[in-house]
């Protein structure tokens, strides 16, 4: 462990006034600007991938698109819907904005510096349980979503609201759950505490289980493709801001692309070493986790989570919505408790002093058993299901051919590719024309 000291809790809470509010304003404006070229990378890239050019218009390389696309929102007219509960319904874009920007204050950028004279860390502030902290405020945030739905007054607005609230929970308890093999490591909820344990290995290598429910869990939590159950616009035309528009419009399109910095940087503070260098880097070069340097190693890893989240987008398909509760309920919910399991068992035979190799070793072979047999009599039940469908089908109908007059609609029929012009009229109809009713 190298020999600088990394920030604790008391090293938070003593910088003088200016200083803080200068912390505050300096996360902001990054988000901001996150934001900005966070929609000029994506629609970059999936329309490098979609065979397309992208944004090039404003500005060098189209870097000002983000920027026109705010101003265009702001300079839009403000349409209310009449019927509306105006006060939630104004409320409900700052309930899901806010939260988005609270949760970035207790991410680390990098280990303490010395600003002006003063030694600071480079992180807005920390608490023992920073990590729960992220959490209230992804729930907190969802109740802009289900408010905005419920005070629209609209079937697909509401529809849009609930689906997001029921996603949020279902894949929320299963992020909580892989947070819990780090707090085991770690011995800390403190961002800053765990940043300091992964100081001679990441947390990717020794917890990969959690890692990848975390990365499914971020994909749930975010509502984005191929899980953007909430707005899926083939089914509820746009989702919970169907009825919004203008800058209370724009205040949900912000809050998704902060909750999708706030989930990488969280990702990278809890799995990937924070703000520490990489392993070659930090070999062959001792101030590499010193000074600013730091930061430039925490947004490379950020904005490598950023781009997953963007090639997943241009690369699947929307899931159907039994398959999302499926997967949070039935999958990743039990494998992350019976995950915490093992995890809790490694920790116990490491502290008592025993060799958790045979542990392992055993538990591995295990849960390899298990899980081929569970596929075996899954494969099985499947096939019985189907066969037993196929006993039971009834005997198809004799096709009847269709009346084209039927109604008294004269409509052509499909089989018979000899009608050419116009269709003949019932006799009925005839009658009616010549006797001038029509």
């Amino acid at each position: 462990m190298e020999d600088y000291p990394y920030p604790t809790l008391s090293d938070f809470g003593k910088d003088p006034w200016w200083l803080m509010l200068g912390k505050v304003l300096a996360i902001f404006v990054f988000l901001v600007l996150t934001v900005l070229l966070s929609m000029w990378v994506e629609r970059r890239i999936i329309g490098r991938m979609q065979l397309r050019v992208g944004p090039n218009r404003c500005g060098p390389f189209g870097l000002l698109q983000g920027l026109a696309d705010g101003v265009k929102l702001a300079l839009k007219e403000d349409i209310v819907p009449a019927g509306v509960d105006k006060v939630v319904f104004w409320s409900a874009p700052v309930i899901a904005a806010v939260p988005a920007f609270i949760s970035f204050v207790v991410i680390p950028f990098g280990p303490t510096v010395s600003v002006f004279g003063h030694q600071t860390p480079l992180q807005g502030t920390d608490l023992p349980v920073a990590v729960l902290l992220v959490l209230a405020m992804a729930s907190l945030g969802v109740y802009g979503f289900v408010l905005a739905g419920w005070a629209s007054m609209s079937p697909y607005s509401l529809l849009g609201g609930l689906r997001s609230s029921a996603q949020v929970i279902s894949y929320e308890i299963a992020m909580a759950l892989s947070f819990v093999g780090v707090f085991l490591f770690a011995g800390t909820l403190s961002t800053s505490g765990i940043v300091a344990a992964q100081h001679d290995r990441w947390f990717v290598v020794m917890l990969l289980p959690s890692f990848v429910i975390f990365v499914i869990t971020m994909m749930g939590e975010s509502g984005r493709i191929p899980f953007d159950l909430p707005e899926g616009e083939g089914e509820i035309v746009g989702g919970f801001h169907t009825e919004y528009s203008s800058l209370k419009f724009a205040m949900f399109f912000l809050a998704e692309y902060i909750n999708l910095a706030t989930l990488s940087a969280l990702a990278t503070t809890l799995f990937l070493g924070g703000w520490r260098a990489p392993a070659p880097i930090s070999t062959f070069w001792a101030g590499a986790n010193e000074g600013w340097w730091p930061i430039l190693w925490f947004l490379v890893k950020m904005w490598m989570f950023i781009f997953f989240f963007i090639w997943l987008r241009a690369a699947l398909p929307r899931v159907r919505y039994d398959q999302l509760m499926k997967l949070g309920w039935k999958v990743l919910m039990p494998v992350s408790l019976g995950w915490i399991l093992l995890i809790a068992t490694f920790r116990a035979l490491g502290n008592a002093g025993y060799s958790p190799l045979v542990f392992v070793v055993g538990t591995s072979a295990l849960l390899a058993i298990i899980a081929g047999i569970s596929v075996v009599v899954d494969r099985l039940r499947r096939d019985r299901a189907r066969a037993a469908e196929a006993d039971q089908e009834p005997a198809r109908p004799t096709a009847v051919k269709p009346d084209p007059f039927a109604g008294g609609f004269p409509v052509p029929p499909l089989d018979a590719p000899h009608y050419h012009g116009a269709v003949p009229r019932p006799a009925t109809e005839k009658k009616e024309v010549e006797s001038g009713i029509h």
